[in-house]
């Protein structure tokens, strides 16, 4: 495994989760604030978004660590970045935002607006980033 290639694919994955979160905002609108001031908190702050930045780096070196470990037994390509996006999607992603539901935290809509978007998000930049990643030779 190529270390120095997987940190600069991971981030460039990272930074396009992280662009595309940004994106969204306009997408919900207030939604998200109007939901925490329901429940009594304030607005997202500057240190949970600096918190959910360097989430979505790591996020994006454990997709292409994933992709470098499985390509081994699915090839390079993009059943593998398939693969690998869906898992971590679904750990990441899809269960949280159930629990959310659950606990009555979240409401459905809005949370299931997160979780296509996040789907996505997290297919494209792994798309993406492994064509940044290049084995050892």
């Amino acid at each position: 495994m190529n270390i120095k290639s997987l940190l600069i694919s991971g981030l460039v994955t990272g930074l396009v989760i992280m662009t595309s979160a940004l994106t969204m905002v306009p997408v919900v609108g207030n939604q998200m604030d109007a939901v925490l001031a329901s429940r009594g908190l304030p607005p997202l702050s500057n240190i949970a978004m600096i918190f959910f930045c360097f989430v979505s780096l790591i996020t994006g070196i454990i997709l292409i660590w994933l992709y470098a470990v499985l390509k081994n037994y699915y090839g390079a390509g993009i059943k593998t970045v398939i693969i690998v996006s869906v898992f971590v999607w679904f750990i990441g992603n899809f269960l949280s935002s159930m629990a959310l539901i659950a606990y009555g935290f979240m409401p459905v809509k809005l949370t299931v607006i997160g979780t296509i978007w996040g789907f996505f998000e997290t297919l494209i930049a792994s798309i993406i980033g492994t064509r940044f990643y290049k084995d050892k030779k």
